[in-house]
């Protein structure tokens, strides 16, 4: 179930906010510009499935987002807890860092902790099955995918490198805690 919770930044370890009802955390973002949007597939999804299976199952959603938001690119990345390269490519997004285009993620499967830092204040979004987030570009933010990483996630990019990260060289994301699945 999805989550959020606020914290000021510099108190990691008691939230000011928490809910996990879908309208009260879209209203909460959407305050700091953020969108949260819960899909549902046009079809079933067999697990395994291939990219153009996955995307069709939400072609209507994807149109609109990419129409409203001028994205060029659009892929599915599905990462596994076996992957050899699990480490690397959870430590590749843990540290505060910015984007100059918007970051859009829909979670077909699995879940990941996305976590803004606005102002003076933290926001800890645990995305799970059927969550798009758009985080505006400029936003200072860390991913976590969690040790045991499992999800299957539709990206939207404006630049055809895809994925650019522009690290802030703080230590903020280290101070607040790592993801762990809460669960239904």
């Amino acid at each position: 179930m999805s989550r959020l919770r606020i914290f000021a930044d510099d108190t990691p370890d008691a939230p000011e906010f928490e809910s996990r009802d879908a309208d009260a955390i879209a209203r909460e973002l959407a305050r700091i510009g953020v969108t949260f949007e819960r899909w549902q597939a046009s079809k079933a999804i067999a697990p395994g499935a291939a990219q153009e299976e996955v995307i069709a199952a939400y072609q209507a959603d994807i149109d609109r987002i990419t129409a409203e938001r001028g994205f060029t690119t659009v892929d599915v990345i599905s990462i596994a807890p076996d992957n050899p390269k699990r480490e690397e490519l959870r430590a590749k997004f843990l540290d505060e860092h910015f984007h100059k285009e918007d970051e859009v993620r829909f979670f077909v499967a699995g879940s990941g902790l996305f976590t803004l830092h606005v102002g003076d204040k933290v926001y800890e979004i645990e995305c799970v099955k059927d969550d798009l987030i758009a985080v505006p570009d400029g936003t200072t933010h860390w991913f976590d995918m969690g040790e045991e990483p499992e999800f299957v996630a539709i990206r939207f990019f404006q630049q055809p490198d895809g994925w650019i990260g522009h690290f802030t060289g703080t230590d903020i994301a280290q101070k607040f805690p790592r993801y762990e699945k809460t669960g239904s």
